[in-house]
């Protein structure tokens, strides 16, 4: 006989109960963008696997009685590897517990959650996924920057701008097509070639250009400049990660519609 325990975890009698693993999307840092669901099942959770994008206020939620594990990554800085990070999944899950995975954003949009959930899936560990604010949408909104708008962009594209290589070689005569939205996530590093490659491939250097530096948060900045321009901005202002690029004319709306 089989039975079937709280979590909705099966386990045969006699056995330790197999646990279940929630990916949950802790959205671009402000506590109050998570979901009804994320605080319910972050009040429930018996151990906590997160990374370096999950800001403080939203780990003071997490219950006292809960393990914390830190598995953070930063560029040339991983705190735990890829495969350590899945197989710590597995082992808690295995062991009964409930496992919330939380990641910054959404775990779909260049979190690695597919991956993650791909080892748990192929054991036939019990998992669940709750999507959180993406940092596109978050970071651009309390910077007062609509991602489309009729009169300025017809179309948005969400893209990476760190590649698994290390390079950013990207299909960039599509990207330079006027009328669209481009966000760059993780790409402050490259903004230079970003710029440079777009201009190259036909946009205006005169292209707006965000970047939002640690959105959401109290301690937002938003550094609007040009195509043209971001190379100096960057070499000559203090910013830090995390940051969202956003380029396009939508950027123009900022200083009439923020209201952070």
């Amino acid at each position: 006989m089989i039975e079937q325990n709280n979590n909705g975890a099966h386990s045969a009698p006699g056995t330790t109960p197999i646990g279940k693993v929630y990916l949950v999307g802790a959205g671009p840092g402000d506590p109050e963008l998570l979901t009804l669901k994320a605080v319910r099942i972050l009040a429930e959770a018996e151990v906590v696997l997160y990374d370096r994008l999950v800001s403080e206020p939203i780990m003071a939620m997490v219950p006292p009685s809960a393990e914390q594990v830190y598995v953070g990554k930063r560029r040339a800085d991983h705190a735990m590897p890829q495969a350590s990070i899945n197989d710590l999944l597995v082992h808690y899950a295995q062991a009964g517990k409930v496992v919330v995975r939380l990641k910054g954003g959404d775990p779909f949009i260049f979190g690695r959650g597919g991956e993650e959930l791909e080892v748990v899936a192929q054991l036939g560990i019990p998992f669940e996924v709750v999507p959180g604010v993406t940092a596109a949408s978050g970071c651009a909104t309390y910077a007062g920057i609509p991602l489309t708008h009729r009169d300025y962009s017809q179309s948005v594209r969400f893209i990476t701008g760190h590649l698994k290589n290390g390079d950013i070689n990207l299909n960039w005569k599509e990207l330079a097509q006027p009328d669209q939205t481009l966000v760059f996530y993780m790409g402050l590093v490259g903004i230079t070639q970003i710029a440079e490659s777009m201009i190259r491939y036909g946009r205006s250097p005169d292209t707006s250009l965000a970047i939002v530096e640690k959105g959401t948060t109290p301690e937002q900045n938003v550094h609007i400049t040009t195509l043209a321009d971001v190379s100096s901005l960057v070499a000559h202002t203090d910013i830090h990660a995390p940051t969202l690029i956003i380029i396009g004319e939508v950027v123009q709306l900022h200083r009439q519609l923020r209201w952070r």
